[in-house]
């Protein structure tokens, strides 16, 4: 695996690397329990009426199956979903989404995350290779279900789905980051922001933050630098307003995913393409998402908190007080295993989807935070 460009680093390569318990972890008393049974958990979000959201990457299927970074198949099926919570009760509202998986069902690539805005409900469904896979005339592709990959859809009031953009053509057509290497042009949506009139979206193959407009045009906001150290591709997970307007973004970081490397960058979404994001805060580990509380804390996940070469999946809950900086507070670490997504309630109780590169056993877990 390159150390320059990672590919997206696609979860069922993480998976490779991380123990496959197929049992859910004991927790301590700070995690309860609101939903399980769960494949590869990732983003969340509430509505507008309360109810909890979690977009489910699925378990792959029967195929087409492709040859993973690592060289072993990875197998695509219909078996991405989002789970709906409300009133102590989970239901699948969402069925039969696409979904890439290492035949296990394990680090599935899938649907990455939900957002809710003013009337609709957006979705992504990331990809993890280069997009020429989705087209069938190649010698590896996914067949009918490669134009579904790489989208970014809108879930309609009424749970009607449709693609308004598709983000990995833009990349196989802009390569915003301009990397010409092998392997360079590669795509996953991976997080989505509802915002009035636009949306933005995060394309971790691709290294950049994207402004997806009401007719579906899509324009790059920003381009995310290569990891100082190691110069390791920057990987950008997800993306969140911030209390002063300006948006935040968080890094995973490419091969060998550095402790302590991953940063969180503060981008302000004006006209031109903001090529040298802001740091904001930083000494952080493979964070796959951010969430601001009620007092401008940042909460930081932490998806494996000793490095994913470390074969460690125990994650974190990590928060940085306003203003930002090097130092964090551990909210939680122990319970949380590969943990993914977050999500704050109105009245600031925390949510994370935990096992996030398993199926069958994946949770969302309200985290006491006092």
């Amino acid at each position: 695996m390159s150390v320059r460009r990672c590919l997206l680093v696609p979860l069922f390569v993480l998976a490779a690397l991380l123990p496959f318990t197929g049992v859910s972890a004991a927790h301590d008393s700070e995690l309860e329990v609101v939903a399980s049974g769960l494949d590869n958990p990732r983003g969340l979000d509430f509505s507008h009426w309360g109810a909890l959201y979690v977009a489910e990457a699925g378990r792959g299927g029967a195929g087409p199956c492709l040859t993973g970074p690592d060289g072993d198949p990875v197998c695509a099926g219909a078996s991405g979903a989002v789970t709906r919570i409300s009133h102590g009760k989970q239901r699948r509202v969402l069925r039969r989404l696409p979904s890439l998986a290492a035949p296990d069902g394990s680090g599935a690539i899938g649907p990455s995350d939900i957002s809710f805005g003013l009337f609709n409900a957006y979705l992504t469904v990331g990809l993890g290779q280069n997009p020429a896979v989705r087209e069938e005339d190649g010698e590896e592709d996914l067949g009918p279900l490669g134009p579904k990959f790489g989208q970014l859809y809108r879930i309609s009031p009424f749970g009607g789905v449709r693609p308004v953009a598709d983000i990995s053509a833009y990349e196989e057509a802009a390569n915003p980051d301009g990397n010409t290497e092998e392997g360079g042009v590669d795509s996953n949506p991976n997080s989505v922001l509802a915002r009035p009139a636009r949306r933005y979206v995060v394309d971790a193959g691709a290294n950049d933050l994207l402004r997806v407009g009401p007719t579906g045009r899509i324009s790059t906001v920003a381009v995310f630098p290569d990891v100082e150290a190691t110069g390791a591709q920057a990987v950008p997970t997800a993306v969140v307003r911030g209390p002063d307007g300006a948006l935040y973004v968080s890094q995973l970081t490419g091969s060998p995913f550095t402790v302590g490397a991953a940063n969180i960058y503060r981008v302000e979404p004006g006209p031109e393409p903001d090529l040298d994001p802001e740091v904001y805060a930083s000494g952080f580990t493979n964070v796959t998402d951010l969430a601001f509380g009620r007092d401008g804390s940042l909460y930081v996940v932490e998806f494996a908190t000793n490095g994913l070469m470390s074969g460690d999946p125990t994650g974190a809950l990590k928060r940085v007080p306003p203003g930002g900086g090097s130092s964090s507070d551990e909210v939680a670490s122990a319970g949380l295993v590969n943990p993914y997504g977050i999500a704050m309630s109105r009245k600031g109780d925390i949510y994370v989807s935990n096992h996030g590169a398993e199926p069958d056993v994946g949770e969302v877990v309200r985290v006491d935070a006092d």
